[in-house]
């Protein structure tokens, strides 16, 4: 497996890719014990590689932008010991990039809008055309098929393609998993440091060539994510929901700021394509589970939650003191010094503050539809929410914290806090405006807490409408929003009013299973084979 990222490895993910990046080889080699054996390749980004227990396997020199470059590559241990799953990362001076404020490493870079994805990209491309020489010297042992994630390791899939260099590379199977459409790597064919002509210029690429890595809507660029749809083996969606959705175009267009519905972002016909020769599958992720209890939802589970919230909060703001925090820091206090009495609803919400995750919450402008559920809320209800992204949306959610008191807006991230929100809240959100799959549903729902969820992509593959969660859809954007605040207040209204239908949707919640090893049993019939 080839990826961005991987949470196997201490901080080594941002988003879904890690995810499933982790619990899909351990999956994958217990269910096909034990023939199966799984190795995963990361960029080192600087640090990867420095974990205790990091064994330095070999340097080696591989070709990139017309030189000869040397790079490292270790075995590392991960987060814990995995029969038959080796992590492999691959150090280059290049892959580090540091956070200009906190000046630690970052997996991704933040281009200006004149240059989206040039550094990545560029990175990208070199960390695959140094697994591709790896492969050929056979240092990650034999192998036999390969699983890419995402744009970002689709550059194999030009070097299988074009370059005769690789014939080990060109004997493989491949699957191409998609995470997010959305994001497709763009750059130009050629004339621009960060370029395919820059990276692979032994290449040569004639127009029939070109044309199978050209982006559909701009014949100057290059586009990774179409790359891994046209020339994978198989390509999987990551729902089937999701895979349904691709098929079709946006609404209206791709990267139009007033989108209604998501869809193939341009690249609904190469999706086509590879529908109707049998390669496009939608596989739902899965999430892990145990023998955990669903948490009481009592007064002291609802204090143990706001004193590790304010502990949290207290060591972000001792480390970098903003007003978000030092909002949430006064919320917090007047909250576990307030009535005595567990809040009549606590609802949740841990989300990445981006146009996908709460573009829904934003809209209605005069007034939002946050701003709407935030007033229907009861005088003892309390909203959560743990996320940190745009820093724009970022703005929106701390004007809405200042103005009600019930509001707690954690402008950041902490595992602890979200597996906390998770176990103990009462009514989650979850109104992406797009979702190829999704897990913090899954999570929540895991610790009996139904979800409002916009019903699309995995949302709807994963939450029933009133019978273990709530959803709602619409054909526009204001309709969109309407929905999402009508669904809140009938699930408050339901848990007020009916406390024993509230409980019975709860515990379906809790007892719905999304097993991962359904879902590599597909792997392995539809994706592997």
């Amino acid at each position: 497996m080839v990826a961005a990222e991987n949470d196997g490895l201490p901080d080594g993910k941002v988003g879904g890719i890690g995810d499933v990046v982790r619990d899909v080889p351990p999956a994958l080699a217990a269910v096909q014990s034990p023939t199966c054996h799984v190795g995963i390749v990361v960029p080192s980004y600087g640090f990867l590689h420095k974990q205790t227990g990091s064994k330095l396997l070999a340097c080696y020199e591989f070709s990139f932008a017309g030189s000869s470059e040397t790079i490292e590559l270790h075995e590392v241990p991960g987060k814990r010991a995995l029969p038959r799953v080796t992590q492999f990362v691959l150090h280059h001076s290049s892959f580090e990039y540091l956070d200009p404020v906190s000046h630690k490493p970052r997996i991704y870079c933040d281009d200006p809008p004149e240059a989206p994805f040039a550094t990545d990209a560029t990175k990208f491309a070199r960390f695959c055309a140094a697994v591709a020489q790896g492969i050929e010297k056979k240092l990650f042992g034999d192998i036999n098929c390969l699983h890419l994630h995402d744009w970002h390791a689709a550059f194999l899939l030009i070097l299988r393609q074009f370059d005769k260099n690789f014939p080990q590379l060109k004997a493989l199977r491949t699957v191409y998993t998609i995470h997010n459409l959305a994001l497709q790597g763009v750059r130009p064919l050629r004339g621009h440091p960060s370029s395919l002509e820059s990276w692979y210029p032994q290449l040569l690429l004639q127009p029939p060539g070109e044309a199978q890595v050209r982006d559909p809507g701009y014949a100057a660029c290059v586009n990774p994510m179409a790359v891994g749809i046209r020339l994978s083996d198989a390509v999987h969606a990551v729902s089937p929901g999701y895979r349904g959705e691709i098929l079709h175009p946006s609404d209206p267009r791709r990267g139009d700021p007033d989108c209604v519905s998501y869809g193939g972002e341009g690249l609904e016909l190469d999706l086509g394509r590879a529908d109707r020769e049998g390669r496009l599958f939608g596989i739902l992720n899965g999430c892990d589970y145990d023998d955990r209890k669903m948490a009481p939802r009592d007064l002291p589970a609802y204090l143990d939650l706001l004193n590790l919230l304010h502990r949290t909060v207290s060591t972000w703001a001792a480390k970098a003191g903003t007003p978000a925090h030092y909002l949430a820091l006064n919320r917090l206090a007047a909250l576990r010094l307030g009535p005595v009495g567990r809040p009549g609803a606590v609802v949740t919400c841990v989300t990445r503050v981006v146009a996908q995750k709460v573009r829904l919450m934003q809209m209605s402008a005069r007034p939002s539809a946050l701003e709407r559920v935030l007033r229907g809320l009861g005088e003892t209800d309390v909203l959560l929410l743990l996320g940190t992204g745009d820093k724009a949306l970022e703005q929106f959610m701390l004007d809405l914290s200042y103005r009600f008191s019930r509001f707690v807006f954690l402008n950041g991230f902490d595992n602890a806090c979200a597996g906390a929100l998770y176990a103990n809240g009462d009514l989650f959100l979850m109104p992406s405006s797009f979702e190829p799959c999704g897990i913090s549903q899954m999570l929540a729902m895991r610790d009996g807490q139904p979800c409002v969820v916009h019903g699309v992509g995995g949302l709807k593959d994963t939450v029933a409408d009133g019978r273990t969660g709530f959803s709602f859809s619409g054909a526009s954007l204001d309709i969109q929003a309407n929905g999402f605040v009508d669904a809140v207040f009938r699930a408050l209204c339901l848990l007020r009013c009916d406390v024993a239908r509230y409980d019975a949707i709860r515990d379906a919640a809790f007892r719905e299973r999304f097993l991962w090893s359904n879902s590599i049993r597909q792997y392995v019939e539809q994706l592997y084979h």
